[in-house]
């Protein structure tokens, strides 16, 4: 081979999947990885050095929004994603059964990033619902639109881009909770049916997080999601939190459910993220298996502005960076059925490549509700390679954003397991 396409050299490379943790070359040709090494000798179109870098396989955000001009939540997937180091997304329950095409056609066809989906339970997705606080209704208000039959046939005929089913516990959205037990189950049949895990995305619910002797008959999140099915916003800070207000100790169900499989997502968002939570975990050695934004136009602009600054957020909790970097590539991968596909760097896979370096110094970071703790080390994207094609990297500006930080803070009164002082935004 007289000349290759690319020839990433000198970078800390961290591929979990396959336990490699080493300073190496990464040859790329054809957007293929043909070569991984010690001081590869071969010359290369482009030679990019990546010493004091983070070599990476391409980041996985296993949970974002991107049905853009087509739902309020909807962001573009190369602006907000791929250039933050993104290479694939799973769009997190934007399109039910008979929106689908349209997120297929008019943003997985036309993105540079690779989506996928978790398809909603119900038929119209997001189509017309926002956040699950502050206005009341919500996709499940009639059970008329949640369809075990449509939505499971939806997945079987789109296997290459639908990789789960998505439902949103939320009482707001739910005709005031009574359709949330309905809802929980069907979602629960049609995954089963479909094969594919369920997300379920479970905050200020009437199904309970710790399901009581007397209870035993009745549907509890997490208790009775199956290993490999999806909890996200683990972290959250509302009712229905993973932590007990009184004791603030994690809830058994919860505990047994990661013993049994089930994973534990981030989806940060704008809501669903809280410091003080995230640290009651952390000290009972509780981290995420997988490290999502839930990013969406009410968030990428503060709190949770990209992916990378998420993984932040745990290495400063104390999760190790290598368990970090496989929160967000191979058990990303390997929990939507993709391990053997993405999520590695592997001789013979796609070159999807993210080069990362980590900044020292002082950086205060806020969560959902604009409660503030100091990074000493943040992570940034500096270049990133889609199937060997070079994409420019843009920064979150304005880094951190007081307005967003204001607004934010309005929720402080409302959450559930928080610090002991309102946060003051400067």
């Amino acid at each position: 081979m007289s000349q290759i396409d690319l020839l990433v050299k000198n970078g800390r490379i961290i591929d979990p999947a396959n336990g490699v943790d080493t300073v190496a070359d990464i040859a790329v040709n054809d957007g293929m990885i043909i070569s991984i090494g010690n001081n590869i000798q071969l010359q290369a179109k482009e030679t990019f050095d990546a010493t004091g870098c983070l070599v990476t396989p391409g980041l996985i955000d296993c949970h974002v929004h991107c049905y853009q001009y087509s739902t309020p939540l909807g962001i573009n997937p190369d602006e907000q994603c791929l250039s933050r180091g993104v290479t694939t997304i799973v769009d997190g329950g934007s399109a039910g059964s008979s929106t689908f095409e349209g997120l297929r056609k008019y943003v997985a066809d036309h993105s540079k990033t690779r989506v996928l989906a978790f398809l909603h339970i119900a038929q119209h997705g997001l189509a017309a619902s926002g956040c699950t606080s502050g206005a009341p209704g919500g996709e499940l208000d009639s059970l008329n639109v949640v369809s075990v039959d449509e939505c499971s046939k939806c997945v079987v005929e789109n296997r290459d881009l639908i990789v789960g089913i998505k439902v949103r516990l939320s009482d707001s959205i739910a005709n005031d909770g009574k359709n949330e037990h309905e809802a929980y189950r069907r979602a629960l049949l049609a995954s089963e049916r479909a094969g594919v895990p369920l997300m379920v995305h479970h905050t200020m619910s009437t199904v309970k997080t710790q399901v009581g002797p007397d209870d035993s008959t009745e549907l509890g999140c997490p208790r009775d999601l199956r290993p490999g099915d999806l909890y996200t916003h683990t972290f959250h800070p509302y009712r229905s939190c993973i932590v007990d207000e009184e004791t603030l100790a994690i809830y058994p169900d919860v505990i047994r459910a990661k013993e049994r499989g089930v994973l534990f997502d981030v989806g940060h968002g704008q809501g669903s993220f809280g410091w003080t939570v995230a640290e009651i975990c952390a000290r009972s050695n509780f981290y995420p298996d997988t490290i999502s934004t839930d990013l969406h136009t009410g968030n990428h602009r503060g709190p949770v502005y990209d992916l990378p600054t998420v993984m932040s957020k745990f290495l400063h909790l104390g999760m190790p960076l290598s368990d970090v970097i496989r929160a967000v590539t191979s058990t990303p991968a390997k929990a939507i059925g993709l391990g053997n596909v993405i999520g590695s760097l592997t001789h013979g896979k796609e070159a999807d490549i993210t080069v990362l370096k980590i900044h020292d110094g002082q950086f205060p970071m806020e969560d959902s509700q604009s409660q503030v703790r100091v990074l000493d080390k943040l992570l940034k994207p500096v270049t990133v390679w889609r199937a060997g094609v070079a994409y420019p990297i843009t920064e979150p500006n304005p880094f951190p954003n007081r307005q967003a930080m204001n607004l934010n803070s309005r929720e402080w009164d409302n959450i559930r397991v928080r610090d002991d002082v309102r946060p003051r935004i400067q």
